[in-house]
């Protein structure tokens, strides 16, 4: 594994996706990682069963952490939770609004009891405003930020295909302490880092926002295609895959009609000599070129379209994507044996790292204790 966070110890208290998405990254780069379950488990161990028998959203998430199984209803096991929090440098927390307060570990009491930890708390809503006290899971979020309404179709709107508003403030959360980290670094002192997943989308949101504050204009839902550039869209092919392709400018469009189209005089046909001509003249734009993808299967619309230098991409499937030579994996342990999954979006000196595996519940439990001197159910260290 990556040891540029070595010796850095993280305590999450965490479920589901944000809180694990973060903790998971700082596990990667090297950071010992406490994940703190409940006796049942994390939930994300439920969503799905794909993964021989594991959720692929915690094998996703959870690699090179230790499982550690606690009761936070058991005073006992709240006063083991006080002894790990007290030797950590990071300690990360997304229970429900109000919940890890009532718990005894108030964010603001640990502070001031631990000087240099660095607290981080993730939320729905955040800490005020009237929306604060409600939970929050990813998709009534896109709801509640207008993602949703800018996403779709004219059918209607519809959800991002992955849980972007847990991973947002996932990564929302990793640069704040990592930032926290380097600052600890000059100063000697942490700091309380407090963010939402409606705030870390909404930061994501500001083309539209201020499109429509400062502009009146509501951005349309146009699915595949672009709203005011044209040709800029999805188009069938004769094999029944699709392509999207791009122009960008009038030199593309040229080498669009005379080398993939094979249509040299549609270039300067006056309905589409310019972009706002072609924009206001999409459908019969759009016929034109459908009418020449169908008579070329996907791959062979996509040699033509690189030959002329065009950029565009392949409405990939999953099957596709499973099998992209672009795909970089790695492969990590799991309980039930090694998974092979996308890799992070990076490389190191030309490297990926190597990950830890993925654990069962409550696997370190008994480990973590004996080493912090913690007594079990049964009075006995460890």
């Amino acid at each position: 594994m990556n040891d540029d966070l070595a010796g850095i110890l993280v305590v999450s208290v965490e479920q589901a996706v944000a809180a694990p998405y973060v903790s998971g990254r700082l596990a990667d780069a090297g950071a010992r990682v406490l994940k703190i379950e409940r006796p049942e488990g994390d939930f994300a161990r439920g969503y799905d069963s794909l993964v021989h028998g594991e959720s692929a959203y915690f094998v996703w998430l959870n690699r090179g952490k230790e499982s550690v199984r606690l009761d936070l209803k058991d005073p006992a096991d709240r006063e083991r939770l006080a002894v790990l929090i007290g030797e950590a440098d990071v300690f990360i927390q997304n229970l429900a609004p109000g919940v890890i307060s009532r718990l005894g570990f108030d964010m603001a009491e640990l502070r001031e009891r631990f000087p240099r930890l660095i607290t981080c708390a993730i939320s729905g809503y955040g800490d005020d405003g009237p929306f604060a006290h409600l939970k929050a899971y990813d998709l009534l979020v896109q709801a509640e930020t207008g993602l949703s309404s800018v996403t779709g179709n004219a059918e209607g709107p519809a959800r991002v295909g992955v849980s972007v508003c847990d991973i947002a403030a996932g990564m929302t959360a990793l640069s704040s302490i990592m930032q926290a980290l380097f600052v600890r670094e000059r100063t000697g002192k942490g700091r309380h880092i407090s963010l939402s997943l409606f705030h870390a989308l909404s930061d994501w949101m500001n083309v539209p926002y201020l499109q429509y504050v400062y502009g009146g204009k509501t951005p349309p839902r146009n699915g595949l295609s672009h709203p005011t550039i044209a040709p800029y869209g999805v188009f069938e092919c004769a094999d029944g895959r699709a392509i999207l392709f791009s122009i960008q400018n009038e030199r593309e469009w040229a080498n669009l009609c005379a080398r993939a189209l094979e249509l040299p005089d549609l270039a300067t046909d006056e309905r589409f000599a310019s972009n706002n001509a072609r924009v206001a003249n999409r459908p019969a734009l759009e016929a034109i070129i459908q009418e020449v993808f169908s008579r070329f299967d996907r791959d062979a619309m996509a040699e033509k379209l690189e030959a002329a230098k065009i950029a565009y991409g392949r409405l990939s499937t999953m099957e596709d994507v499973k099998h992209h030579a672009q795909n970089r994996t790695v492969t990590v342990e799991t309980p039930t044996g090694p998974v092979t999954m996308l890799a992070p979006g990076f490389l190191v000196d030309g490297k990926l790292p190597e990950f830890g595996r993925v654990p069962a519940l409550g696997e370190d439990t008994d480990a973590v204790f004996a080493e912090f001197g913690l007594t079990g159910s049964d009075g006995k260290a460890g």
